[in-house]
């Protein structure tokens, strides 16, 4: 008979006992992977969390009480215990649940997130909240090691240790992020996670106090110092100590029972705490357990082999940039590269393996990896940043005051621009032609295919201040690569085909779609120019005005938020020049956070599509498609 069948809210687990919790434990790992392997996600980090949900459910009362889950990704426990299993087989798909927590999908789901470091931050919000309103309940972050590595983590830490206020961190260590972690405070964990002499010894300590009559403050007192003593003995520093934070653990993060017992502790403490939970990553499935990284987001996969599902031999973008970065770095030494603890995803890890003492990795730090490549760059060398869209958006001071300020020559290589699909608002990349657009002294640019790919890298590189090149997730478009990378013209446009009725003016990926959308309104007779304008800023000035001059109607097409995108951009420079009377439509995303699902879907969705763009210049244009009903026109 099966437990998870019958657990429709966190109140069902509380009941059970140890062994109706390991059969539970293993109910829930299997649905998460026949789950995953249909639709793709974050597998390993929710497999290595099962039995920490379970024991947190067991000792704390959702949604009254408040867990805040650190990035967001492990969350698929939870979403199961919490009157969402009946829609999991939807998880990730468009219109079914969301890869993170959502408080609009469920109230147990306290805190929207998606990106690291931000768990304490929020508790120590709430917990402010709860007592200025006279409220009584629990306040839980739960934090994986590798997002303790970012520096917000550190200032909430101080400061909510400062405000002593009764919360409780749960310090998630399972040695990894989405690489191995790197960094002091990850030698600091492991110190604690290996010796076993600290917590053998203060539970010998402990108990001989125990023996010891009360006979006043002065032995309680003389107890504390001496406890406090064989810490500072044994783990030099006693860092969570230190800010303020009562210490507890390490503990094993998959025996429920031992869990319970030490949350217990912890919600009985009035001041906050530190539980110190040991994890394993994949916990369950073997794949996922020899190899986390490749297992911490993931496409749909064969469950026998931990295969994933492939359709084409086509390279990706990032493959792509990987190659061609380790080209490029084999002829120049000047070049170095830095990754904020996603080697493997940025596709960095070939230049990793080929040049070691030429790689930094800096964790779950992306403020600090822009300025240290702008300390890089100040001091006479090429620092190539690779980083996705999403989280470049946690830097932008940094880019603006330490890289575009003093003109320095930082590349920065920005993976998964656009749409990504699945993961949704969190992790789409729709806003950087936008605020990078904004910095004086950025080239921002974006290839059409990765042939312009290699390129334009090749171009960042050898241009004197900073640059930008925005590309895609997923697989490329298959056209065969020149033999070597070439630096391209800054600011230089390319017409691609000649009309004579409207211009279609697009960047990066949006080039193909207005290609094709022209070839197919020859074929109704419609004359079109399409112009891949190739760099955002500058923008080839002279050769758009002179396109849309000759056909005074045109479309632009971005997969970007058409706030202060492309679009705007061209927009600006007309009305710059007093060019007025021109039919203009931009074709892109609202303002609005745009919804996880398929990216074919979604594209559609919002009118990056051949079909639309060829309804809306027939619309524009006053035409019908000969004896075909065209969908309305449609515009972001």
């Amino acid at each position: 008979m099966s437990l998870l069948a019958n657990i429709s809210s966190p109140a069902d687990i509380r009941g059970l006992d140890n062994s109706q919790m390991q059969k539970l434990a293993e109910e829930i790992r299997r649905e998460i992977i026949e789950t995953v392997a249909k639709n793709g996600g974050h597998l390993a980090p929710n497999l290595g969390v099962v039995e920490l949900t379970l024991a947190l459910h067991s000792v704390f009362e959702t949604p009254r009480d408040k867990i805040v889950w650190d990035v967001g990704h492990q969350c698929y426990v939870h979403k199961l215990l919490t009157g969402r299993r009946a829609k999991f087989g939807t998880l990730r798909k468009y219109n079914g649940l969301s890869g993170f927590p959502r408080p609009e999908e469920c109230p147990h789901d306290s805190f929207a997130t998606g990106h690291s470091s931000t768990s304490i931050s929020a508790a120590t919000g709430m917990a402010l909240a709860r007592d200025l309103k006279g409220e009584h309940h629990s306040v839980v972050a739960v934090i994986g090691d590798g997002a303790m590595t970012g520096g917000m983590a550190f200032e909430a830490l101080n400061h909510a240790g400062h405000l002593k206020k009764d919360m409780i961190v749960v310090l998630n260590d399972n040695e990894m992020s989405i690489a191995e972690n790197v960094g002091g405070m990850a030698r600091y964990l492991g110190r604690l996670r290996t010796d076993p002499k600290y917590s053998r010894g203060k539970e010998e300590i402990e108990q001989i106090l125990k023996k010891i009559p009360s006979i006043g403050p002065t032995v309680l007192k003389f107890a504390d110092r001496l406890k406090d003593s064989f810490k500072y003995l044994v783990v030099p520093g006693m860092f969570f100590e230190e800010l303020g934070f009562v210490y507890l653990g390490p503990i094993d993060g998959h025996n429920v029972q031992d869990m319970i017992k030490v949350l217990r502790q912890a919600k009985s403490i009035k001041e906050p705490v530190i539980v110190h939970v040991i994890t394993k990553k994949g916990l369950g499935y073997a794949p996922a357990e020899k190899n986390p990284d490749k297992f911490h987001g993931i496409g749909p996969f064969d469950i026998k082999t931990g295969e994933t599902v492939k359709n084409t031999i086509k390279p990706s973008y990032t493959e792509v940039f990987g190659n061609t970065a380790v080209k490029l770095a084999a002829r120049d030494d000047s070049i170095v590269a830095i990754t904020a603890a996603m080697p493997g995803g940025t596709g960095l890890n070939l230049f990793a393996k080929a040049f070691p003492h030429r790689f930094f990795d800096v964790g779950i730090a992306e403020q600090h990896a822009v300025t240290m490549s702008a300390g890089l760059a100040a001091s006479g060398l090429k620092p190539l940043l690779a980083i996705y869209s999403t989280f470049l958006q946690r830097a932008y001071d940094q880019l603006l005051h330490d890289v575009c300020l003093q003109s320095l020559p930082v590349t920065l290589a920005i993976d998964r621009a656009g749409l990504v699909g699945d993961d949704g608002p969190t992790h789409h990349g729709l806003f950087d032609l936008s605020y990078l657009r904004q910095m004086p002294n950025m080239v921002v640019m974006a290839p059409r295919d990765e042939n312009m790919l290699q390129h334009m890298l090749h171009t960042a590189l050898e241009y004197p201040g900073p640059a930008a090149l925005r590309y895609p997730r997923g697989i490329a478009t298959g056209c065969p690569l020149d033999a070597e990378p070439l630096s391209i013209p800054i600011g230089k446009a390319e017409v691609l085909r000649e009309g004579r009725d409207i211009t279609l003016l697009a960047i990066g990926t949006t080039v193909e779609i207005a290609y094709n959308a022209a070839t197919a309104l020859a074929a109704e007779g419609v004359s079109a120019t399409v112009v891949d304008a190739r760099f955002i800023k500058p923008l080839d000035e002279e050769c758009i005005i002179n396109q849309i001059l000759q056909t005074r109607t045109v479309i632009t097409l971005e997969e970007n938020v058409l706030s202060g995108g492309f679009g705007s951009a061209v927009m600006e420079l007309l009305n710059a020049r007093g060019i007025f009377g021109i039919k203009i439509l931009s074709i892109g995303f609202p303002d609005s956070f745009v919804e996880h699902g398929d990216k074919n879907l979604l594209l559609a969705r919002y009118g990056l599509t051949v079909d639309n763009v060829c309804s809306s210049v027939l619309t524009m244009l006053g035409a019908r498609r000969k004896g075909k009903k065209m969908p309305a026109a449609r515009s972001s």
